[in-house]
């Protein structure tokens, strides 16, 4: 409060207050002492006065003269401050009275009788003194004897109101005399703030003019030593500003003068630049459409190169030829993702990349993205992990097809500069403070050469690659990491990596992610909650990633170093109450060969405990030959989560495949029209949904679909998408429009794009299109979308070609060694092995089938043939492969030549026998 106070208020309040507080005590002080002693003067006056009172009385009292004291009481009322008098013989009866009623009662009589007793209240003081014959003497009578006989009592009362006005007197000139002092201090106090507040509100007003602009304000003498001092500094303060503004002044009118001169050029350059900007938005403009026509130019060659490669792949070819066209499926492959990742860097410069906000699930589509990547760093024999952690959520909402990509591009990256080592994919909770989101962190690790300084300054800069010297050994675009960073940013996060040349690197994105609150149904499994699980596994990394993951199936994990360390713990645990009745092997060539693996496996069999052998893609087919039962027990690494569990629950809990015995349903073909105006995919198209039983139709424009649709009802409609004349939105509408007149129901229209745009579905959607495929299709795409939209299956070729096929497989070679070396990996050891392990269970194999076919066996006899079709794809067998091939797939149609088939298989079996012993 006291800094809220002014110049005048403070001087007031330190002159008032003291002065105040010291009149105000000594007043007080001076008062009460006056007040005491005016009382004090009372009780002594009515002492004095009873004591005279008590010479008189005495002879009356003697007397009992009672019309004498009534006279000496009237006398005494003329006494100052005397209220009322009564006299009081020996006997306590009053005998005389003159007053007013006494207020205080009579006081308490001494003890001895001879003392003055009084008894005070606020008003008055009442007096008892006593009377005794010596008091005669005292009066002048001599008569009288002298003794202390008790005459009676002399009761005087004494009034307070006389001394209380005097001292309310006393007390209004002390206050009045105090409120003169106040005053005059007041009166100097503000003739002293007002000689304070003058001046300082003459520099007030100087400053504000000061403030204002207008510099030429100065001060006036003041009429204080201090304050002109005060005064004389701001004048000198005022003037140095003017200066200054003055040049100023001088400055800005020179500068405005050059700027002024300067404005026609500027205004010329902004021409020009808006001009530039104009082109450039339109050179861009250009740029996105050529790139999507090139888009659609480039990827429908490619569309009918890769269907076609696919369905050549499925004719009588030799190994070489094989070779070949392997190589131009993968160069075709590769060629399609260097233009996937062109367009997507061109949709991303251009703004235009939608992202989609659906439910998915974190584990699985980090372990997705290694499964697809795993053949590329098994090839170089690297070992590929994936941590989830624990605390991790999993059902989360996001675009997961471009999250993939970007866990894609990083783990490829890693695949491309690792020669040795390990590559693991972590995901963590760095933050759950909210209920809704999680803040995630995802990274990938790698033991490859590293980044130097400056390979991490350029690393994200459109094509730049950390090696771009003439013998890189690296290929791509060099727009991987530029489209990952883009698209994690569009998704609100983060991107970076660290790196040390010669030891690794790690790239990490972090990424806030909605909760999805939906649970992604993973189908039922049988519960392993309690059961006991080994596991051997000689990667450190990649047996902690496998621990854990079992232990997510509810499993008790136990870890064994080595194959004969489980068997012994196996065995010693069988017949405890927990024997361990699963085990999870990790399997390398070089250090548990496939004849070790098949005994371990079989001795682990017999004591009850069945066997899941992980292994890496390249060595699968050494592996397959090894195992009973190799599609159940046999699963590529990294292990999926939910593979896992569907591949133990399958072991632990078997079910019985349920193969119906009676024909199948044999329903109608699908008739299908096929829209295309590139003669080479529309051959394309049409070859594929011939081959697999579909009634088809072809047609090159917009304007034949049609005329086609107002003829012909078909199923469905595939339709391409650009097209000259009429596109194939067009025709969609056109179709749409006519279909609406007739009161027909649509016929589903799935369009061909080679567009492979995030947000072209929804264009195509709303101009009346019900799905659409991207190119190159697959037989895999089309049996699935006819599927969908007719309720009508798609099978393989048509029974009636049977007829060629079993020419082309009688012209196929019995026994191939060049094929089975290459399917050997070059290794001619391992190709021997190979074929005699096929060899050498031949005649129990022929001899199952035709127990089974005996015993009309639907189910033993197709595992028996599968199991052969599988030895046969990794031995150089030909003949006898295409006869599993064709048995098994007529075998699954319930085909009624399926026994013709089975006898062309054991015919086939026959003849490779006696070729081996012959050659042997």
């Amino acid at each position: 409060m006291y800094k809220d106070l002014g110049i005048k208020g403070r001087v007031l309040m330190l002159t008032l207050l003291p002065t105040s507080l010291l009149a105000l005590v000594l007043g007080g002080y001076f008062t009460w002492v006056q007040q005491a002693d005016m009382q004090a003067q009372l009780l002594q006056r009515g002492q004095m006065i009873a004591e005279h009172l008590a010479p008189l009385a005495a002879p009356a009292l003697i007397r009992g003269d009672a019309v004498l004291l009534e006279r000496i009481a009237d006398h005494a009322l003329d006494q100052a401050d005397v209220r009322a008098v009564s006299f009081i013989g020996a006997d306590h009866k009053r005998l005389a009275h003159a007053g007013p009623r006494m207020l205080n009662e009579s006081p308490d009589e001494p003890g001895d009788n001879l003392a003055l007793a009084l008894r005070s209240n606020t008003e008055a003081t009442r007096f008892l003194q006593p009377v005794f014959e010596r008091h005669r003497v005292l009066s002048g009578d001599k008569a009288s004897p002298r003794n202390d006989n008790l005459l009676g009592w002399v009761e005087l009362e004494m009034s307070h109101q006389g001394t209380l006005l005097r001292g309310y007197r006393s007390l209004l000139a002390s206050l009045l005399l105090i409120a003169t002092g106040l005053s005059v201090t007041a009166l100097l106090a503000l003739r002293m703030s007002r000689a304070i507040n003058e001046p300082l509100r003459r520099i007030k007003q100087g400053v504000a003019l000061l403030k204002e602009g207008r510099l030429e304000t100065r001060l006036p003498p003041l009429g204080s030593h201090e304050l002109d001092e005060l005064a004389s500094g701001i004048n000198r303060m005022a003037e140095a500003l003017q200066t200054a503004q003055e040049e100023l002044q001088h400055n800005i009118d020179q500068a405005t003068e050059d700027v002024r001169q300067n404005l026609e050029t500027i205004e010329i350059q902004n021409i020009e630049l808006d001009l530039a900007r104009k082109e450039a938005l339109e050179a861009s403009r250009i740029k996105s459409e050529f790139l999507a026509n090139m888009s659609h130019e480039i990827r429908t060659p490619l569309n009918g190169i890769l269907g076609f490669t696919n369905l050549l792949k499925k004719s009588d070819l030799t190994a070489r030829q094989q070779d070949y066209l392997a190589t131009i499926e993968k160069s075709a492959d590769n060629l399609l993702g260097i233009i996937n990742e062109v367009l997507d860097f061109s949709k991303i410069e251009a703004g235009k990349l939608v992202l989609e906000n659906i439910p998915f699930n974190l584990r699985d589509l980090i372990q997705d993205t290694l499964t697809i990547l795993a053949p590329a760093a098994h090839e170089k024999r690297l070992e590929l992990v994936s941590l989830v952690y624990r605390d991790t959520p999993l059902q989360l909402m996001g675009d997961p097809m471009r999250l993939k990509q970007v866990l894609t591009n990083l783990v490829s990256n890693a695949i491309k500069f690792t020669r040795e080592g390990t590559i693991a994919v972590r995901a963590m909770l760095e933050d759950d403070s909210d209920d809704e989101l999680a803040q995630l962190r995802i990274s990938v690790q790698d033991t490859g050469i590293g980044l130097s300084d400056a390979d991490l300054r350029a690393l994200f800069q459109a094509f730049t690659q950390a090696d771009n010297s003439l013998s890189r050994q690296t290929g791509g675009t060099g727009l991987g990491l530029v489209i990952s960073k883009r698209l994690i940013e569009q998704m609100g996060g983060e991107i970076g990596v660290s790196s040390t040349p010669g030891v690794g690197s790690e790239f990490w994105i972090t990424l806030s992610l909605p909760k999805s609150l939906d649970e992604i149904d993973d189908g039922f499994q049988p519960s392993l909650d309690g059961r006991r699980v080994a596991i051997l596994e000689p990667q450190e990394l990649t047996r902690q990633a496998l621990h854990h993951q079992l232990e997510d199936c509810g499993l008790e994990v136990l870890e064994y170093p080595s194959i004969d360390t489980l068997v012994d713990e196996v065995a010693a645990r069988r017949l405890g109450n927990r024997p361990i009745g699963l085990a999870v092997i990790g399997a390398d060539v070089q250090a548990l060969s496939p004849e070790q693996l098949s005994q371990r496996v079989w001795e682990l069999e017999q004591l009850g405990c069945k066997s899941l052998v992980l292994c890496p893609t390249t060595e699968q087919a050494l592996y397959h030959r090894a195992l009973p039962e190799a599609h159940s027990q046999l699963q590529a690494k990294p292990a999926c989560t939910r593979k896992l569990q569907q591949a133990l629950s399958g072991l632990a809990s078997p079910r019985q495949p349920r193969i119906e015995l009676a024909q199948l349903n044999n329903s109608r073909a699908p008739r299908l029209l096929c829209v295309d105006d590139n003669p080479a995919n529309l051959l394309l198209v049409q070859t594929l949904l011939t081959d697999m039983g579909a009634e088809v139709r072809a047609v090159d424009s917009g304007f034949n679909a049609i005329e086609a649709v107002q003829r012909e009802r078909f199923d469905l409609v595939l339709m391409d998408v650009q097209m000259p004349g009429m596109d194939g939105t067009q025709a969609t509408e056109a179709i749409r429009r006519w279909e609406s007149e007739q009161r027909m129901d649509p016929v589903p229209i799935v369009a061909l794009t080679a567009h492979a745009l995030a947000n072209e579905k929804r264009a195509l959607l709303q101009g009346g299109m019900d799905d659409y495929l991207t190119k190159p299709i697959g037989e895999r795409q089309l049996a699935q979308v006819v599927l969908k939209w007719t309720g009508l299956s798609l099978g393989a070729q048509p029974a009636q070609r049977h007829g060629r096929e079993d020419q082309q497989h009688d012209a196929l070679d019995v026994l191939d060694p060049d094929e089975g070396l290459r399917l050997a990996a070059g290794k001619a050891d391992l190709a021997a092995d190979m074929l005699s392990m096929l060899l050498a269970s031949l005649d129990a194999d022929r001899e199952a089938i035709q127990q089974a076919a005996r015993n009309g066996d639907r189910t033993a006899l197709l595992e028996r043939v599968h199991r052969l079709h599988g030895a046969t794809r990794y031995c150089g067998v030909p003949q006898l492969r295409a006869a599993c091939q064709r048995s098994e797939t007529l075998l699954k149609q319930n085909d009624p030549t399926a026994q013709q088939a089975l006898d062309e298989l054991d015919a086939a079996i026959t003849r490779l026998a006696e070729v081996a012993r012959l050659e042997a």
